[in-house]
């Protein structure tokens, strides 16, 4: 199955170290990120998940849930979860799914379907695709995806800049421009006439071209 932006997220059950979930059912009315790692006990995603720790409060304030996903056994999460909070300085409080049988992972789209079933005898290298990031909606339905190559550590910064754009985008009719950040100026996006903005935004906005309209960011 190949995934794309809007496709509808898989659903799936699944063990946790914060015990057995589905998906759908967890993240609820609320936003979602999985990011998943090619194996436990690798030094990368010891910093990023000990980031995402680090980052889970900012989260929160967003109505979003974080889950971690390694091709392993749950067990193996929590010894690891030890060397996370030793290391990076945060506890691990969300939750870490085990896929020790490839089956999110696949479902996914990080493996191929030929990768097998099992966890056991494979390598980091072997799972080298699995270091993807889904920002999932409420209405369950993929709005962003990023993946990154082994040895690159990821910015969570950015998944942070980017979950912010996309409920602004969902909540108001903008779009936002290269490098914006919350609170920074938006684009009135093209399919938006010019009478339905002045509805929108009363005190104008700055037209740089007629397909390029800036204004203040939406308050609410």
């Amino acid at each position: 199955m190949t995934l794309r932006i809007n496709s509808t997220a898989p659903d799936f059950k699944a063990e946790t170290t914060q015990g057995p979930i589905e998906f759908h059912k967890w993240i609820g009315e609320g936003w979602a990120i999985l990011f998943s790692h090619p194996k436990d006990f690798t030094p990368v995603c010891t910093t990023e998940l000990g980031y995402m720790a680090g980052l889970k409060p900012e989260f929160d304030k967003r109505n979003t849930k974080i889950v971690g996903l390694s091709v392993d056994p749950v067990a193996n999460h929590s010894k690891w979860a030890k060397d996370i909070e030793e290391t990076q300085g945060h506890a691990v409080t969300y939750p870490m799914i085990g896929d020790p049988e490839l089956k999110v992972a696949t479902a996914y789209d990080m493996l191929p379907e030929g990768a097998g079933t099992t966890s056991e005898g494979r390598t980091a290298a072997d799972n080298a695709t699995v270091r993807s990031v889904f920002v999932i909606g409420p209405d369950k339905k993929i709005k962003a995806m990023l993946t990154y190559p082994m040895n690159t550590g990821r910015n969570f910064d950015e998944v942070l800049r980017v979950l912010d754009s996309v409920q602004l985008t969902a909540k108001h009719m903008v779009a936002t421009p290269v490098n914006w950040k919350n609170g920074g100026d938006v684009i009135i996006p093209p399919a938006v006439t010019d009478e339905q903005a002045k509805a929108k935004y009363p005190n104008g906005w700055k037209t740089l071209k007629p397909y390029l309209r800036i204004v203040p960011q939406p308050k609410g």
